[in-house]
């Protein structure tokens, strides 16, 4: 046996959804940094192709809002430019909606529910071809999603749609990897807890105090996403088929549910 490369993804191409910013960007890294192209895609163009100069010639940017069945249809149409075959794909764009229960607004479910649900499913959809012309048996093709924690288990926050998507994207995971797994296609998930992210600023701008709640007395980092996702993806992961890796310092899986003194 031989583990030397077990983690390399080298002549691999990836593509990461909402990989401007955030976990999607940590993600990015750390696939170019163990030999991947990857393409990244987010709605504002300027970010993307900011951040696909920031890391480097294997990364390129692909501008695109995936928010409905159309833009998921135009990314896998300019992926397809470039490309002729997918090894990686990680559904990372997402959105949150946090407003009292009076208040809840039908834009406020919809918009978290497109995003978070619908696209993932239909962006894979599309790029069935390409992920398909990618795999086999030996070497399967990979989709990531990223759920959440939230996922998994209530935030103190009013934050509806988010909680139903990320439950309803850990059981659709399931529901793809038993039928794509025919098409040598492992579909998984992330749940990731406390990272620094626009979407989780209490995590960006409060670090220290959001770490006193979580077990391992930290928020995670780069490196926690990138090789969570780099397990997944590469041939350290191959036998991993439908499930969710929550990735949280022990919020879900090693908490009492009561504060835990720093």
């Amino acid at each position: 046996m031989d583990t030397t490369n077990l983690f390399r993804l080298d002549g691999r191409v990836a593509l990461v959804t909402g990989g401007s910013r955030g976990i999607g960007k940590m993600i990015a890294a750390g696939f170019i940094a163990q030999g991947a192209k990857v393409y990244i895609s987010s709605r504002k163009a300027v970010a993307c192709e900011e951040t696909a100069a920031e890391l480097g010639p294997n990364c390129i940017a692909l501008p695109q809002d995936v928010s409905s069945v159309a833009g998921c249809t135009a990314l896998a149409e300019q992926f397809a430019q470039h490309e002729s075959k997918l090894d990686i794909l990680v559904n990372n764009a997402g959105a949150a909606w946090g407003v009292p229960f009076e208040e809840f607004s039908e834009i406020g479910w919809d918009k978290v529910m497109d995003l978070n649900v619908k696209s993932p499913f239909f962006l894979t959809q599309k790029l069935h071809g390409a992920l398909k012309a990618a795999a086999s048996h030996q070497r399967p093709a990979k989709v990531i999603n990223i759920t959440s924690i939230d996922g998994l288990r209530l935030n103190p926050w009013e934050t509806y749609s988010y909680h139903a998507s990320k439950s309803a994207l850990i059981y659709l995971t399931k529901r793809m990897a038993a039928r794509l797994i025919k098409d040598s296609i492992n579909v998984t998930s992330i749940a990731p807890g406390a990272f620094a992210s626009d979407m989780n600023r209490a995590a960006r701008d409060h670090g220290d105090e959001v770490a006193k709640s979580i077990p391992s007395r930290r928020i995670g980092d780069a490196e926690d996403m990138a090789g969570t996702a780099i397990f997944l993806a590469s041939r350290a992961g191959d036998y991993v088929v439908g499930d969710t890796i929550v990735c949280d310092g022990g919020l879900v899986n090693a908490s009492l549910g009561t504060s835990i003194d720093a």
